[in-house]
């Protein structure tokens, strides 16, 4: 199967988005907020479900690392072999995460942290905010990146 050739100015700021907006406003949400919140509820950091998503925030950072590197590699040498595996690993890793967060840690937040749900949810827009503003970006700034690269990837396939 012949792919066509990835643009820079497409495949550059899916890396970003992929790396950074996934770890920033994700999984350091969680990890500085709701992780110790559940925690003080009683759910043990070393244990299923928070150990399980901390190694899966590593996994993540680690593919994602990769995919950058593979995307560095693509540009320069055209061979998008090494690309193409990282970003399919990259969506499998993420969607099967999103599952497991979706259907039991998310469910096992809500019952145990009612009485704690605003103080969390401030906390998780500071924590976004901070880190995002640490890599001279915003929340609006990848808002607008994912808007465009829809547009710019469908006018691509035309």
């Amino acid at each position: 199967m012949k792919i066509k050739k990835i643009p820079e100015s497409i495949l550059l700021p899916v890396i970003d988005f992929s790396k950074n907006f996934t770890d920033v406003c994700h999984h350091s949400k969680e990890e500085n907020s709701l992780f110790p919140a559940l925690e003080q509820a009683g759910l043990p950091k070393n244990m299923d479900p928070i150990a399980m998503m901390l190694i899966d925030h590593e996994r993540s950072r680690e593919i994602a690392t990769n995919m950058e590197a593979s995307a560095q590699e693509y540009l320069s040498s055209g061979d998008s072999t090494k690309l193409v595996s990282d970003m399919q690993q990259y969506v499998e890793h993420i969607t099967e995460h999103l599952w497991k967060e979706n259907n039991r840690l998310f469910m096992m937040a809500e019952a145990r942290l009612q009485y704690v749900a605003k103080k969390v949810d401030g906390e998780l827009n500071e924590i976004e905010a901070t880190k995002l503003k640490d890599l001279g970006k915003s929340r609006k700034h990848y808002e607008d990146l994912a808007e465009n690269l829809t547009r710019d990837v469908a006018e691509q396939g035309n």
